[in-house]
């Protein structure tokens, strides 16, 4: 069953009211199993709509000053929570997009 507008107002209501869901549902004569199965959905939902890309940082690689051959720059994507992902040169530009379109 979809979270409806009616369901919807219920778990805004019970997030604010610092009640426990069994509290509330006493209250609003709600079966409780329906009002955590409707907010498990909600949830669900929720996580999903969160999807989004974020803006990260390209910061080229410094290879230490000892080393004298020549060396390519390492793609590292940071993520605002600090999650670090780093691509090595020949990764295409087609393969980090499809890999983005995937994560989100």
């Amino acid at each position: 069953m979809a979270v409806t507008s009616k369901w919807h107002q219920h778990i805004k209501r019970w997030q604010s009211s610092g009640l426990t869901q069994a509290e509330y549902c006493a209250q609003q004569h709600i079966n409780v199993r329906t009002f955590t199965a409707r907010l498990s959905e909600y949830r669900k939902l929720s996580a999903a709509d969160s999807a989004a890309l974020v803006p990260v940082q390209l910061e080229p690689t410094k290879p230490p000053s000892s080393v004298t051959a020549p060396t390519t720059a390492t793609m590292v994507l940071t993520h605002a929570h600090g999650h670090r992902l780093e691509l090595s040169p020949p990764v295409s530009a087609a393969w980090v997009a499809e890999l983005l379109r995937c994560l989100a």
